[in-house]
């Protein structure tokens, strides 16, 4: 037996992505969306609205980052997403966050987050709200690296986001290996 609830945005596991962007004066400002993920091989599509802060941003810089928000921020990647950027402009100081610019794009990034991913603006559509990003680089801080120098996502801890329960949970444990599992069927 299934129950049926509709129409609902709801997957598993959704990204909490904290994207950032610099205004016209270079002052950074980050916002939390939940709606996002890889799109093309070097491409990230979001969708968030056309009134944030941070969408105007990316619109006028043409660039953004997109960091994985992590169990240790839950805090304060959470306010990044229930305080608008157009009414409290120190939104990063605020929780602690510090930033530094990008090397590969017109855009910040985050210290405090340790994956990071760095993209130039393809698109925008404001009457879907999807933005689409060319990710340039991906960047990792060496304390969520393994030991053959991949970004590890037990060291990482990536948060998701639950929208049936509305909570952040912590991805689990390993349940098989891609591309190896199926082999046991075939």
């Amino acid at each position: 037996m299934r129950k049926d609830f509709g129409v609902k945005p709801w997957t598993y596991p959704q990204p909490v992505l904290i994207i950032a962007a610099y205004d016209g004066n270079k002052v950074p400002n980050a916002m939390n969306a939940a709606w996002g993920g890889i799109s093309e091989e070097n491409q990230i599509s979001i969708c968030i609205s056309a009134g944030h802060k941070t969408t105007k941003n990316i619109l006028t810089t043409k660039a953004f980052t997109v960091s994985m928000a992590d169990a240790a921020h839950t805090a304060e990647c959470d306010y990044l997403g229930i305080v608008s950027g157009n009414q409290t402009v120190d939104k990063l100081q605020k929780v602690g966050f510090h930033t530094r610019k990008s090397e590969f794009v017109d855009a910040p990034i985050i210290e405090e987050l340790p994956m990071t991913l760095e993209c130039r603006l393809v698109s925008y559509d404001s009457e879907s709200c999807r933005l689409v990003g060319e990710i340039v680089n991906v960047s990792a801080d060496e304390h969520i690296l393994s030991e053959d120098g991949q970004i590890d996502p037990d060291k990482l801890e990536p948060i998701t986001f639950d929208p049936i329960h509305n909570v952040y949970r912590k991805l689990g444990e390993i349940t098989g290996k891609a591309f190896g599992e199926g082999k046991k069927i075939k």
